[in-house]
């Protein structure tokens, strides 16, 4: 059985817009250069050709990735969530063991993005993080080795 694919509102309108700009701007025009680089006569050493054909392809399958991951969407509005558990879609506000304060909020698998705070909601810190509410401790085990976090902060945007 395969990973629900949970997705925030937003991450699902920026994976639309991808989609929308690979099957009505970029397909459309590579096809237009396939078709100049195929008239100019022999495709063997065609370099336009080629290339064309080979990019053509990368856009078909990210298109029919894009597809499947659209269909398979369940999009969770954050604002509907309980406010005082953590939830999908939710900011955390974490104390880790060294004082530091830092703040995640759980997404998508194709929304993640580490450097923006942006963690799957399958990722260990994630898993830790579910159901917990404000003052509670977790436990991550990482590659450094176990961590406990404080939870300081929960909110939904």
């Amino acid at each position: 059985m395969a990973t629900k694919n949970y997705i925030t509102p937003q991450g699902a309108a920026r994976l639309k817009e991808e989609l929308r700009k690979l099957l009505y701007e970029d397909r459309p025009a590579l096809v237009k250069t396939v078709a100049w680089a195929a008239s100019n006569g022999d495709r063997s050493e065609n370099g336009d050709y080629i290339y064309g054909k080979r990019r053509l392809r990368e856009i078909d399958r990210r298109i029919r990735f894009l597809t499947k991951r659209l269909d398979d969407a369940e999009i969770v509005e954050p604002k509907n969530q309980k406010k005082d558990q953590v939830l999908f879609g939710a900011t955390v506000g974490i104390l880790d063991e060294e004082g530091n304060e830092k703040s995640y909020q759980i997404v998508g698998i194709d929304e993640s993005d580490a450097k923006q705070g942006k963690i799957s909601w399958i990722s260990p810190l994630a898993k830790a993080l579910l159901q917990a509410r404000v003052g509670d401790t977790v436990t991550v085990t990482s590659p450094k080795g176990q961590e406990d976090f404080e939870i300081t902060k929960i909110t939904y945007e």
